[in-house]
């Protein structure tokens, strides 16, 4: 199994870090992982992007032209990034910012309102776990103790106390994740 993924938003949205505790995720599991960001010198509030690869085998390039899944986050991304899947392959998206949603209908199109669902819950820093129980509901690579495993691994011990949070929020990303277009 090897599955290339590219995370892609604005800065600010969690993108890197999501790649992050995906690629320690995978590490957890003993597969072989590659975590490659693309970001601009903005950060906050600039496009930003990361290709994760995780696999039983060995990985030759962390670049990729191609991708078995796309998750994006914002309209600039899903304008680079949609015809950039695999045909057969994943894209899962939040609608808030987007103006022109996927109109592919050789992939698998998935939609979780992270940003709304975040807000709900009162608190946005969780947008990004949200949206990555989305992606593990429909495409489930790694194991939720594995992610609980890859934060505390990925996050600086003084927040450690925030795990917890952040693995119920998995959860209700893993709850409203929505098939859009179903191959």
């Amino acid at each position: 199994m090897t599955e290339e993924i590219i995370i892609a938003g604005f800065g600010g949205q969690g993108v890197l870090s999501m790649g992050k505790i995906l690629a320690y995720s995978g590490i957890m599991q003993d597969q072989e992982v590659s975590w490659m960001p693309s970001y601009g010198p903005e950060m906050r509030g600039g496009t930003a992007n990361v290709t994760v690869i995780i696999s039983d085998e060995r990985i030759s390039s962390p670049v990729l032209q191609r991708f078995d899944t796309g998750i994006i986050l914002n309209q600039q991304s899903l304008d680079k990034f949609e015809e950039r899947i695999k045909p057969g392959g994943t894209l899962l998206y939040d609608p808030n910012g987007i103006t022109r949603p996927p109109v592919r209908k050789d992939i698998n199109i998935y939609r979780i309102e992270g940003a709304r669902l975040a807000a709900e819950n009162g608190n946005p820093k969780i947008f990004n776990m949200i949206i990555m129980g989305g992606f593990l509901k429909v495409k489930p690579i790694v194991k939720v103790e594995n992610v609980e495993k890859g934060l505390q691994k990925s996050l600086p011990e003084r927040h450690h106390k925030l795990i917890p949070m952040n693995i119920e929020a998995i959860r209700i990303g893993m709850e409203h994740v929505e098939t859009e277009n179903r191959l």
